[in-house]
């Protein structure tokens, strides 16, 4: 008489490592879009700078090149909020109670967990891009259709979401999370302000306006305007290529998981 078996089901085990990835950067992104300050840097301020454009008078806006120059920078805004800033500070404080400790403990991996805020990034800009894109539009933006610049656009958002947010991650590994909170923020003022991401580089006077065209928010900010102008110039996508390359050599040896 042969032993009765025993069905241990439903089978308790750590999901595929996809749906685990997935769920992560579901979790991720709804942390994200529920965040308060995340959605008025990610998306009031934006969109608020795009209704100024449309009924600020002309002579006003004629420095951002008016609604045709600002709606691209404004998309760039949005991108170095989003990539740089809420990644810094979110990952800051996660480190600091114990979160990211935790969760590299578990099936997902610190792999995973990497992978699962890359794709939460992902689709938080994408959604970005979308509402203020149309919001643009609707308000009068017509952009260039030759399909080059705009691939040379795409691919600089895609190499600047990971140098921000290598640099974010650079910076919430190695300082505390208030000091992370503090840097962040300024950082953000500074070179959204000195930058190049809302104004061209020829608008700055001396030794800086020799600086900025070197720096990734200059070079995320001139694509998109170049690829909005239908204008083609690979020199912004070395820049961004270095400066990617930097922060995630820097983030990989500095980037601490516990407090």
């Amino acid at each position: 008489m042969s032993a009765p078996t025993l069905d241990l089901s439903p089978a308790p085990g750590a999901a595929a490592a996809p749906s685990r990835v997935l769920r992560q950067a579901r979790t991720e992104f709804l942390l994200l879009v529920r965040n308060g300050e995340q959605l008025l840097l990610a998306l009031v301020v934006p969109l608020g700078v795009l209704l100024l454009a449309r009924v600020a008078p002309a002579d006003l806006t004629a420095r951002f090149g008016g609604l045709q120059g600002l709606a691209p920078s404004v998309l760039a805004l949005a991108v170095w909020s989003s990539a740089f800033t809420s990644t810094a500070i979110a990952t800051g404080f996660e480190r600091r109670y114990g979160v990211l400790e935790r969760l590299a403990s578990t099936p997902l991996g610190r792999s995973g967990l990497v992978l699962g805020k890359a794709v939460a990034l992902l689709w938080v800009v994408l959604a970005q891009l979308l509402v203020l894109g149309v919001a643009a539009l609707a308000l009068g933006w017509r952009p260039a259709g030759e399909p080059l610049p705009w691939l040379a656009g795409v691919a600089a958002v895609a190499l600047a979401v990971v140098c921000f947010a290598a640099w974010g991650l650079a910076l919430a590994g190695a300082l505390r999370a208030e000091v992370t909170l503090a840097v962040a923020n300024l950082v953000y003022l500074l070179l959204a302000a000195t930058g190049a991401l809302v104004l061209g580089p020829e608008n700055y006077p001396g030794v800086w306006g020799a600086v900025v065209p070197a720096l990734p928010t200059a070079a995320l900010g001139e694509s998109l305007r170049n690829a909005s102008a239908g204008v083609v110039d690979a020199s912004h996508l070395v820049v961004l290529l270095v400066w990617t390359l930097l922060g995630l050599l820097i983030a990989r040896r500095s980037f601490r998981w516990t407090a």
